[in-house]
């Protein structure tokens, strides 16, 4: 609890027997009230791992992509009265002592949604960013930027801190089931007139952490580009993506259906 807001950790998993009982550790369990883990039908012990930590667990009975994961994730923590949720990847790439500072943010009303950057801080490339994922990076940061209008470090964190308000009024039934979610999560926010804040987070790339490969990485930056023209297109009344449409069907209901209960 912060600032009497329920914080909630959630953890879109697939494959992570190796790097989740660390990454569990390191979470400031004295301001997180509660660790909800999806497992995206891994075929490995994540979910025995997760049953040992005493992580509330659920279980997707077929593979449904890291967007569909992140929709169950975001669905259960509404139903578990979250007031910020926090998503942080189990792989330990990303710092989750950072979780303080990042429900402060957002519990402080200044910001609705913190992103912890890899890029802010230049710590990226010492932390074994592949050089081709850098300079992707900062090449579609600048680009959605423009397309945008906005003014963000980096679009492609998967480090993320929302109020409830967030996940209850953007479209996110309507986002990706793959990992462009993301960046449409972020240019919805921007579209809702989100208050979006970010921090420096150090990265660890390492043989266990989780990556997508070259080929995935291509499709994930075509999305990122289509996104932002969608966006500019919107903007400009030529075109109305259900991306950006405020009806509340295309919203996240609390609570998820086709789940296997797992702890």
């Amino acid at each position: 609890m912060l600032h009497g807001r329920k914080i909630i950790v959630v953890m879109p998993a697939y494959r992570a027997e190796k790097t989740l009982a660390a990454c569990y550790a390191a979470i400031p369990h004295d301001i997180v009230d509660d660790v909800l883990l999806v497992d995206d039908a891994s075929d490995d012990a994540t979910l025995a791992v997760a049953a040992k930590l005493g992580i509330h667990a659920v279980r997707h009975p077929a593979n449904r992509g890291y967007g569909a994961n992140q929709k169950t994730c975001y669905a259960l923590a509404l139903e578990r009265g979250a007031d910020i949720v926090v998503m942080l990847h189990p792989d330990y790439q990303y710092e989750p002592r950072l979780i303080t500072a990042m429900a402060a943010m957002v519990a402080s009303d200044v910001y609705d949604v913190v992103i912890g950057s890899l890029i802010l801080g230049n710590t990226s490339i010492a932390g074994g960013m592949p050089r081709y994922k850098y300079v992707a990076n900062r090449l579609l940061t600048f680009m959605q930027n423009v397309l945008l209008g906005s003014k963000l470090y980096e679009f492609h964190t998967g480090y993320r801190a929302f109020s409830r308000r967030v996940l209850e009024t953007l479209p996110l039934a309507q986002n990706s089931d793959d990992f462009v979610f993301d960046n449409e999560m972020l240019v919805q926010a921007l579209a809702f007139g989100m208050r979006i804040g970010e921090i420096s987070c150090p990265t660890k790339y390492f043989p266990e952490a989780s990556q997508i490969n070259f080929r995935r990485s291509v499709v994930y930056g075509l999305g990122v580009l289509w996104t932002g023209v969608a966006y500019r297109l919107w903007t400009w009344k030529l075109a109305s993506p259900r991306l950006f449409s405020p009806d509340a069907a295309l919203r996240l209901k609390a609570g998820a259906d086709s789940l296997t209960r797992a702890c």
